[in-house]
């Protein structure tokens, strides 16, 4: 079909004049973004006039994406009322295919205006979350920081304290880049961005690698990135890790020859459109985006990229830097006190992604880098006493307490310049691929570390080893590209019949059961071939499961060679009860291991009384190169819908016309450092936990720990309460313990009762004792009987040891009877007086006796009274 040459014109006109981002104004406008079938009859401009919309620009660089604004509906601020675009387009979709109007002219109309609306949804204002803690080896092969000066020149008084770049005392947990720069590999010609929270260029050390053309602010939409708000210095602080000038300034950058850029998004809340245009701003150019943030790491969240988030990735490995593909190295997250993992992560759960974890100056791993199946990689940060040194927002300020996995993802981006200074041809994957095979075993007796089928060892924590800058661009030096991406769409299974509709309503499935279920998936070589996927380098697994407490959930994948992923562990503080409507996990565990085989996935809980779920299917796909690069090349596209588990379907071949999707999630992402602990500098790392003890079948240890008796902070010292309901053994014991307790308990009362009755008599049983008579402070029946129960829980020291004025005072000749005798005080009506003791009949000699002995403790008493500031309650308190 031949498009008509007014269209041409009208699409030319529309990329000229809507190439630069327009102000938004959420307040007067509602904002929608528009995918436009440029095949269909309609035009752009048909389909905007029959939604009652104004176009505004292009949605970044997405082909036929267009950003569109209504006038805000005051009607419509109630959220209860639907939104009138959408609901105009559902309008004209049910006018396109209704029977009864079929011949209608509207019908036509409305059947062109539908084929050529592909996509449109709402754009909602989110913010995103920043994520910003041995003995001394002596080897002369290593440099120290006065050679390394000397060598380069360097006279910048900070550098001495940049351990990341030259640590000399422990010269093996360093970046190691000196030796590159010997080299004169400094990162000449390539162009980082920071997608943070601004960039100050008017920094001395920043000024003369500045690259303004690549900087955009998407918060104020204005040309640079100026930081603003009080706290906008960590994509200052970051830039500085990569290319900070070799000035006298404040230290200098891993590539203090490459040029960084600024995108500022995490200053304020921020659209999808936005969002994806940063991610794709000047790709052809950029060659590294450096993402330190994401969703909270709070342990209890759950979000991943909605469809423009993903398209843009997408459209950024397939199309940028000349289809080499845009390089994104996401820091892995700052939840790891919190039980949080980055596979509940999307940015950091993705295969386009490098996810980034950290260690320490001494090489440990710790307590607040998180653990998952998809790090790749970690890189030195702060904690065990030390934070990075770089560049802070000033004309020549610095930061001393920089650190987390933001980090450490920089610093990793900084290396990745030096790579690609030295290998620009390089594609994203192969970036990948030389992670995978130059990163240094770390911490090599770390129980965390596992041997996988193709011979490599992985570590949850630390992926497949620490970024080794010198190491990684040698290997790179003589690396053959790889071949052109394959990837499998495994279809879909549904355990007994389990299904969920795109409103997440659930129907079948198996129950979750003590000890877990599984579902088996059989991938054969003949499936491999069809798709042409020779070398396997990703996984990707989506899971539909309901459950009342998300967090207790644990999922597993198991390889036909018996290499276990484990994709989501035990979560403590998550208690969504919205399970998992079709998340995807990713994990980079399986690199280069032979696929053909039975594929297990393993779905269990904690068995808690009151607290169930249901596995309803699941989906794998497998993603790698090409076997036969002659063969076309399938290429991937992001599909509209994909969390829909229903008979046939998979993630493609849902319709591609959606009458109305949910609006976007509107989330304020907060700083990078939001979730990072306060002490990360001093945070206490390890090389001898593993990162999910007892999970998935895996033992803690030495120890063959249950995967579903994982003891967890929330579970206290006791952790084998939790199981008494479903071991028997315990519960027997359980039982005898508190049934020995009530006779043991028993027969101390009765004994007191019987020795009680030698000193005192009851009234018979013809006398009443009117209630009017009982005094608030003297000892009667019911302050006898208080008093038994705290000698019994023995509350009460012996009378004749401790401090006088904390002790409790005799009001009879038995010593086992101690009442305070300001207890009952606390009735202001009742202060200070004289109260008639009620008396059981006492012998009258005993009774003058003890009003001659003690008559006069009720004055002297320091807790008589209504209470004063150093009273008995204030020593007791002490005293616990």
């Amino acid at each position: 079909m031949r498009l008509p040459f007014t269209l041409i014109l009208a699409l030319l006109a529309y990329d000229s004049v809507f190439a630069t981002a327009a102000k938004r104004d959420y307040s007067t406008y509602d904002y929608y973004v528009l995918e436009h079938n440029p095949l269909a009859d309609a035009s752009l401009a048909d389909c905007a006039s029959a939604l009652g919309v104004e176009i505004m620009e292009r949605a970044g660089e997405l082909q036929n994406h267009w950003l569109v604004r209504a006038e805000k509906d005051i009607s419509a601020l109630d959220k209860r009322r639907a939104d009138p675009v959408m609901q105009t387009l559902e309008e004209i979709q049910s006018r396109a295919y209704s029977a009864y109007s079929a011949r209608s002219p509207d019908a036509s109309h409305a059947k062109r205006i539908a084929s050529a609306v592909r996509y449109l949804s709402p754009q909602t204002l989110r913010q995103r979350v920043k994520r910003a803690p041995p003995p001394p080896v002596e080897d002369s092969g290593f440099p120290n920081i006065a050679e390394v000066s000397q060598k380069m020149g360097i006279a910048d008084p900070e550098f001495s304290r940049q351990w990341h770049i030259v640590n000399e005392k422990h010269p093996k947990n360093m970046m190691n880049v000196s030796g590159l720069w010997e080299m004169g590999v400094t990162g000449i010609g390539v162009i980082a961005a920071l997608v943070d929270d601004g960039l100050d260029y008017t920094s001395e050390d920043l000024a003369p690698n500045f690259y303004a053309y690549g900087s955009h602010d998407f918060n104020d939409h204005t040309d640079l990135p100026t930081p603003v708000l009080s706290n906008d210095h960590h994509g200052t602080r970051c830039a500085g890790q990569i290319a900070a000038a070799k000035n006298d300034v404040c230290g200098v950058g891993i590539a203090y020859d490459s040029k960084v850029a600024g995108l500022r998004i995490l200053s304020g809340p921020i659209a999808d459109v936005d969002e994806a245009a940063a991610l794709n701003y000047d790709f052809q150019n950029t060659s590294i985006y450096s993402c330190s943030w994401g969703p909270p790491d709070d342990g209890r969240s759950m979000e991943g990229q909605n469809y423009l988030i993903r398209k843009a990735m997408v459209n950024g490995i397939q199309h940028g830097r000349e289809g080499k593909g845009s390089i994104f190295v996401f820091a892995s997250g700052n939840g790891g006190r919190t039980d949080d993992q980055c596979n509940f992560d999307g940015y950091t759960n993705s295969i386009f992604s490098v996810t980034v974890a950290a260690v320490d100056h001494q090489g440990l791993h710790p307590d607040y880098s998180e653990a998952c199946a998809a790090n790749m990689v970690v890189a030195y940060s702060s904690g065990g006493g030390n934070a990075i040194t770089t560049t802070d927002r000033g004309a020549n300020k610095c930061a001393h307490t920089h650190g987390g996995t933001s980090a450490a993802a920089p610093n990793v981006a900084g290396v990745f310049a030096l790579l690609l200074q030295v290998r620009p041809d390089l594609t994203w994957r192969d970036v990948q691929h030389l992670c995978v095979k130059s990163a240094l075993k770390i911490n090599p007796d770390d129980p965390d570390w596992e041997k996988t089928a193709s011979g490599n060892s992985f570590s949850y924590k630390y992926g497949y080893g620490v970024v080794d800058a010198y190491k990684l661009v040698e290997v790179a030096r003589d690396w053959q590209l790889v071949k052109p991406q394959a990837f499998v769409e495994m279809p879909a299974i549904q355990v007994n019949n389990g299904s969920m509709d795109v409103f997440q309503k659930a129907e079948g499935g198996i129950s979750i059961a003590p000890g877990g279920v599984t579902s088996a998936m059989a991938v054969s070589q003949a499936q491999l071939d069809s798709d042409n996927l020779g070398k396997l380098e990703h996984i990707t697994v989506k899971v539909w499961i309901t459950h009342s407490r998300r967090g207790d959930v644990e999922v597993e994948l198991i390889s036909p060679n018996g290499v276990r992923s484990i994709l989501a562990a035990r979560r403590y503080g998550d208690s969504a009860t919205t399970g998992y409507p079709g998340w995807t996990f990713m994990t980079v565990k399986h690199w280069d291991e032979n696929p053909v085989g039975t594929w297990t996935l393993r779905v269990s809980d904690q068995a808690k009384e009151g607290e169930s779920g249901v596995f309803l299917g699941w989906t794998m796909n497998l993603w790698g190169s090409v076997e036969d690069a002659t063969k076309p090349v399938k290429i991937y596209d992001v599909p509209h819908v994909d969390t829909v588990l229903a008979p046939g379907s998979t993630e493609h071949t849902y319709p591609s016309t959606i009458i109305s999707l949910p609006a976007a999630t509107s989330t304020q992402y907060a700083k990078p450092t939001a979730h990072l602990p306060g002490d990360h500098d001093t945070s206490e790392g390890d090389a001898s936990k593993p990162a999910f003890p007892g999970s998935g079948g895996k033992p803690a240890g030495d120890a063959q720990t249950s995967a579903t008796s994982t003891p967890t902070p929330d579970e206290g010292w006791f952790a084998d309460l939790s199981n008494l309901m479903t071991n028997p053994l315990w519960f027997f014991i359980a039982v005898g313990a508190v049934l020995a307790f009530g006779i043991s308990a028993g027969i101390y009362f009765w004994r007191r009762r019987v020795r009680m009755r030698q000193h005192y008599t009851t009234l018979p049983a013809s006398d009443d004792v009117a209630m009017s008579s009982i005094g608030g402070g003297g000892g009667g029946a019911g302050g006898q009987r208080t008093k038994e129960l705290y000698d019994a829980f023995g509350e009460v020291s012996d009378d004749d040891e401790g401090d006088e004025e904390t002790r409790l005072h005799a009001r009879g000749p038995s010593p086992g009877v101690n009442l305070h005798t300001g207890f009952l005080d606390d009735d202001p009506s009742t202060a200070g007086m004289t109260p008639a003791p009620y008396r059981d009949e006492p012998d009258p000699a005993t009774e003058r006796s003890h009003e001659q002995g003690h008559s006069h403790e009720r004055a002297e008493s320091p807790a008589s009274g209504s209470g004063s500031g150093d009273g008995s309650w204030e020593h007791a308190s002490e005293t616990r």
